[in-house]
């Protein structure tokens, strides 16, 4: 993304009446609120600009500086409100300190994002003129429509011979819609069902209700049927090469909700706990892998791996001394064999998806999850985990304790 000048800024800045800009004198009270609805508004660019808005921190509503302290804490949290997870898909922004008016600035630039409707906490907020709003329901319609002509991702992509019977309405309705959708905005909804489906990117749009990639992945009934690779391959393996006696194996298949669920049963199950009531006055309880490590590489293999042009599932693999989990597709955008697993180097092949396990609560906030599986290996005594990353796969080795 190409720099704003300077001279820009400040006619931005100036401009009281554009919807492409906002103020705000700090980042305290509800400002931090009201800066991730104006985030959201900006990425759904309604009035079609196709052009970035622009968020100012330390400046009135005249556009007149405050003196606000612009703080690396500050810009920190500013940079937050891409990853914590509570605008979904996940915006295009930067943020950057700059001297405007002979006073320094904090500037948040969104970038309008390719897959709207973008939802900030369940709800879509646009820009109207120079103010804030939830959309309604024609506004929400036209966003869904700018959305077909944009370069999607692989997720958003129509799978033309599935049907909408193939997408399951009460795992829609039931279990996903009340954790996507704020209460409010669901009790008062008049959508059709293809809306609502077509809204949450599951199908291409209410007049053409193809299920995307996403869809069936999300609510699919039966997802292997139309992406064959979409399920996890588990081995139990009583030693330590491929080749020796099998104790468990399985093919996991299903929505993702059900196949993260039955995975992580799996993994309960072989992850026994023991329990030392010889060596102290207390019990000591101990386990030879961090439940909480080995789900968060799944997590990243099943949502950083690629669905498209490969029939590979992502497989675990767990040896008498290891675990290796091994995913389809290398890494994607910004993230390189040489600087994988580094803190702040993300990017998302599959950005929809990542809002959806996010919706599920398999993902609480973007770009932590190895660091968390480092960090819980490291309490748990293991050893530390070993990448193997190429172009075509990606390969985690977590040690025994």
């Amino acid at each position: 993304m190409e720099r704003i000048s300077d001279d820009k800024l400040l006619e931005l800045l100036n401009d009281i009446e554009s919807d492409m800009a906002e103020r705000k004198e700090s980042f305290r009270g509800d400002v931090p609120d009201k800066a991730r609805q104006a985030v959201c508004a900006f990425a759904n660019d309604l009035p079609n600009h196709n052009a970035p808005g622009v968020l100012f921190i330390g400046a009135d509503d005249s556009g007149k500086p405050t003196g606000e302290p612009i703080t690396d804490e500050l810009l920190r949290m500013l940079s937050d409100m891409k990853t914590d997870g509570n605008i979904l898909p996940m915006p295009a922004l930067t943020v950057e300190k700059r001297a405007l008016k002979g006073s320094d600035m904090a500037v948040v630039t969104v970038i309008p994002s390719d897959m709207p409707p973008v939802k900030y906490k369940g709800r879509v907020w646009i820009r109207t003129g120079p103010r804030r709003a939830l959309a309604n329901e024609q506004e929400e319609r036209i966003l869904v429509e700018k959305r077909r002509f944009k370069n999607l991702p692989y997720d958003l992509y129509p799978i033309s011979f599935s049907a909408i019977h193939d997408l399951s309405r009460s795992l829609f309705e039931n279990d996903y819609l009340p954790l996507a959708i704020a209460p409010d905005v669901l009790e008062a909804n008049n959508r059709t069902y293809e809306e609502q489906l077509s809204s949450s990117k599951m199908v291409v749009s209410p007049h053409e209700a193809t299920p995307t990639v996403l869809g069936l992945l999300s609510i699919g009934k039966s997802p292997q049927d139309f992406i064959p690779g979409a399920y996890i391959q588990f081995l139990r393996i009583d030693g330590l090469q491929l080749t020796d006696p099998l104790v468990d194996a399985d093919e996991i298949g299903g929505s993702i909700v059900d196949m993260l669920r039955r995975t992580e049963e799996k993994i309960r199950a072989h992850n026994r706990v023991a329990v030392d009531v010889t060596s102290s006055a207390t019990h000591e309880i101990s386990t030879p892998y961090p439940l909480a490590a080995i789900q968060q590489i799944i997590y990243n293999a099943i949502l950083h791996r690629s669905y498209e042009h490969t029939n590979a599932p992502v497989r675990i693999y767990w040896y008498s001394d290891r675990i290796e989990v091994i995913s389809p597709g290398g890494p994607y955008g910004n993230v390189t064999p040489e600087n994988f697993g580094e803190p702040g180097i993300t990017d998302y092949r599959n950005p929809n998806l990542a809002a959806v396990m996010k919706t599920f609560g398999f993902v609480q906030t973007f770009g932590r999850g190895i660091a968390i599986a480092k960090n819980e290996m490291n309490r748990n005594g293991n050893p530390p985990m070993e990448f193997d990353v190429n172009q075509n796969v990606v390969s985690c080795i977590i040690r025994r304790k």
